[in-house]
């Protein structure tokens, strides 16, 4: 059995909804742009993939990232034809830092912060009446995880209609700790390039309505398969990864080989880009799909990114058409045997796309994802 992609909504840096997020994809259009959020003065980074929505003059304004959320789902619920009264509907969000920025806000401001606001649930109620929701934060692989626990309500029968998304917003504090984290702050998001500096922030939701396998108007979603290896706080695990790919393909029912389209998590950080090159040669060998990796034109947008890189997935079926690593300029060694996009794609025949997401802690979490029939 199979869940079916009923409604998409989305929006980064690069365009608000899917459509404009897979054009500028497609075109090599980055959506990075000099963080207007922070005082610069106090760090050395530059660069990061924020959407632009805040007033003239750029104050930071609170609850940006729940506003996101809801208009997300809400595009999702319309392309689905469905009414926005999503009652006992579940509701899955995985996120990395919910509404942290506003809580920075407002111990800045000394104007107070509701805790409660920090579980989407409030906003979802008022939104949509939804009664039946769950916020999940699990570091960057959260929006897969929840699409995993969308996908075993519906083949399990518990739920006909469920909305799954993912959000998150840059906060200064994160801002400040990838900062200190380089030996020299990223002039680029360099995903397995071997003078690749380390991970670029970027903001953004993403939102799906999975419905029974009748309902693929945007593909099936075949299998998730999820693992957390425990392996370190913050070091990825090659074991544990080829491990959620072997997984998701036995889910689905798919051989290596009949993957045609990889989505590789991509951070351009040193260790993860080496553990997933490691691991994607494990399990395809010598029958290696090429594989693409979106963050170097969105940014890592954490809880929402497995999502993103899924919506994209779903453009890719739809159109043959391939966005390429556009900041790829000299591959690492251990990326020797992989068969990455540097070129954009057009024409191509993809039936089943892979998409990956990992987070520290050893969460990962691999999706399939089939052309609708």
């Amino acid at each position: 059995m199979s869940g079916g992609i009923a409604g998409r909504g989305a929006l980064a840096s690069t365009g608000r909804t899917p459509e404009e997020i897979f054009a500028a994809l497609c075109a090599g259009r980055s959506g990075v742009n000099t963080p207007r959020a922070f005082d610069l003065t106090r760090y050395r980074t530059r660069h990061a993939f924020e959407i632009d929505d805040r007033p003239p003059g750029g104050a930071d304004v609170p609850m940006r990232a729940t506003g996101w959320l809801l208009d997300a789902i809400a595009d999702a619920l319309a392309d689905a034809g469905l009414a926005p009264d999503l009652g006992d509907v579940p509701v899955l969000v995985g996120t990395t830092l919910r509404e942290l920025r506003s809580a920075e806000l407002a111990w800045r401001q000394r104007t107070g912060f509701d805790t409660d606001r920090l579980h989407f649930g409030h906003a979802l109620r008022e939104r949509f009446g939804a009664t039946n929701t769950f916020t999940v934060t699990n570091a960057c692989a959260a929006s897969l995880y929840v699409l995993g626990l969308g996908l075993d309500l519906i083949e399990s029968g518990q739920a006909g209609t469920v909305v799954v998304a993912g959000v998150d917003t840059i906060s200064e504090s994160t801002f400040g700790l990838l900062d200190r984290c380089y030996p020299a702050p990223p002039e680029a998001l360099r995903p397995f390039d071997r003078h690749r500096q380390g991970m670029l922030q970027g903001e953004g939701a993403a939102a799906v309505v999975l419905r029974g396998p009748g309902h693929a108007r945007h593909g099936l979603l075949r299998a998730v398969s999820i693992n957390c290896d425990a392996y370190h706080p913050s070091a990825p695990d090659v074991a544990g990864i080829a491990a959620a790919m072997r997984e998701g393909q036995f889910r689905a029912g798919a051989k290596p080989s009949e993957i045609d389209l990889v989505f590789l998590h991509g951070t351009g950080t040193e260790l993860n880009d080496q553990a997933e090159a490691r691991a994607m040669a494990e399990v395809f060998g010598d029958t290696m799909p090429p594989a693409t990796a979106m963050k170097c034109m969105t940014g890592h947008t954490a809880g929402a990114s497995g999502l993103h890189s899924l919506i994209a997935g779903t453009d890719c079926i739809r159109t043959g058409s391939v966005p390429a690593i556009t900041t790829l300029r000299d591959p690492m060694d251990e990326a020797a045997g992989l068969r990455l996009v540097r070129d954009a794609m057009t024409g191509a025949d993809i039936d089943l796309v892979q998409v990956h997401s990992f987070g520290f802690g050893g969460l990962n979490a691999v999706a399939v994802l089939e052309r609708g029939r």
